[in-house]
């Protein structure tokens, strides 16, 4: 007897600039918010510190080193990444899937455990997530560049309210990405198959 059931359709390929940028985009996040947080325990915004063993320097002058180096990889690859993105037409597809209705119906879903993980393509809470954590390492860099040459971007120090505030947006912009980060590994040890093709490609 023919099986009639409708298939899954088949998981879309990973290309190789895909999976070269998502890791070293991984490898510069962990290792910049481990410096940053050395960096914030010299200084810190809140009444807490981040327990030393998950810094990364050792002292505030060898977190700073590690995390203007990493700065700089971060965006080199970050901007390699947008260029392939919009060439490819990939950007554009996913700015078409951003729809408010649809969010609104995967979040209904997301919050019965009815979630699905669609295997050839991604469903409407991934795509705004994976837009806002883009806006976020936007404005990490951004605010970044205040706290590092306050002087030499004057205007945008201004924009972001002050060399204070600046630090208050680069504490919520990284708390964001890193909340982002434990969720997104969260969901590829749920979904090994999706860290497997992130890996192998297909």
């Amino acid at each position: 007897m023919t099986d009639m059931r409708p298939r899954s359709p088949a998981p879309r390929p990973r290309p190789a600039w895909l999976r070269a940028t998502h890791w070293i985009n991984a490898g510069c996040l962990f290792a910049m918010l481990a410096s940053g947080w050395r960096v914030y325990n010299a200084a810190p915004l809140h009444a807490f510190r981040f327990p030393r063993e998950l810094t990364l320097g050792g002292w505030l002058g060898g977190a700073l080193q590690w995390h203007f180096a990493l700065m700089w990889v971060l965006v080199a690859n970050g901007l390699c990444y947008v260029a392939v993105n919009v060439c490819t037409g990939r950007l554009l597809r996913g700015l078409g899937a951003l729809d408010p209705r649809a969010l609104a119906t995967d979040l209904r879903a997301a919050l019965r455990g009815r979630l699905a993980h669609e295997r050839a393509g991604y469903n409407a809470v991934q795509v705004f997530a994976y837009a806002a954590v883009m806006l976020a390492l936007v404005m990490l860099v951004l605010s970044g560049l205040v706290l590092w040459k306050s002087v030499q971007f004057p205007l945008l120090r201004q924009a972001l309210g002050g060399y204070e505030n600046a630090r208050h947006v680069h504490f919520l912009a990284m708390a964001f990405v890193g909340l982002f980060a434990i969720g997104h590994v969260a969901l590829a040890a749920l979904f090994p198959r999706t860290l497997l093709s992130m890996i192998r490609g297909r």
